[in-house]
C-alpha cells in the first residue's frame, strides 16, 4: 500500500494532461458501474503506481501509471476465457490482438492494454462485465 495517493497534479507531471484526462475517464466509468475498493500501490518494477478496483478479495482490473504512459490490466481466468473466445468477433482488432499476445499464467490470462484515448473504452466496459457484473444501482433522479 502506498503511504499516500498520488494527487492529481503528481499524475499529470507523470503521465501527462492528455492521458490523466483518459486515466479520468476510465477510472469515472469503472466508478460508475461497480462498487469496489480503490487500492494504491507502487507498481514494481515496470510502473511508478497501480490502482487496483478489488471487492471481497477479488481484483475487478487495474489502472498502472508511469512516464507519459497509462495501461489497464484485467486477469481472466478460465472460464472467462471461454466468453470471451465465443465473442470475440464482437471486439476490435486490437483487443483481440492484446487478448492472443498476453501470457497465460497459472492464475489466469494478464491482458495489459496500453490506453492513449478512449477509443476501446467500449471494449474495456465488456471485458468488465465478462470479469464481473456491474454492481451499482442506477440512480433515476
Amino acid at each position: 500500500m502506498l503511504e499516500k495517493v498520488p494527487t492529481d497534479e503528481e499524475m499529470i507531471a507523470l503521465i501527462g494532461q492528455p492521458l490523466f484526462k483518459v486515466w479520468t475517464e476510465l477510472s469515472n466509468l469503472i466508478e460508475s458501474k461497480y462498487d469496489m475498493e480503490r487500492l494504491w500501490n507502487n507498481g514494481g518494477k515496470k510502473w511508478t503506481y497501480e490502482c487496483k478496483y478489488r471487492r471481497g478479495g477479488k481484483s475487478l482490473c487495474a489502472l498502472y501509471a508511469k512516464e507519459n504512459v497509462f495501461g489497464f490490466m484485467i486477469i481472466f481466468g478460465k472460464d472467462e476465457r471461454a466468453k470471451f473466445e465465443a465473442d470475440r468477433n464482437d471486439y476490435s482488432i486490437e483487443v483481440q490482438r492484446i487478448y492472443d499476445e498476453s501470457m497465460t499464467y497459472h492464475d489466469g490470462k494478464w491482458m495489459m492494454f496500453q490506453l492513449a484515448d478512449n477509443s476501446l473504452f467500449s471494449d474495456m466496459e465488456k471485458l468488465l462485465r465478462i470479469k464481473r457484473k456491474p454492481n451499482k444501482k442506477l440512480l433515476i433522479l
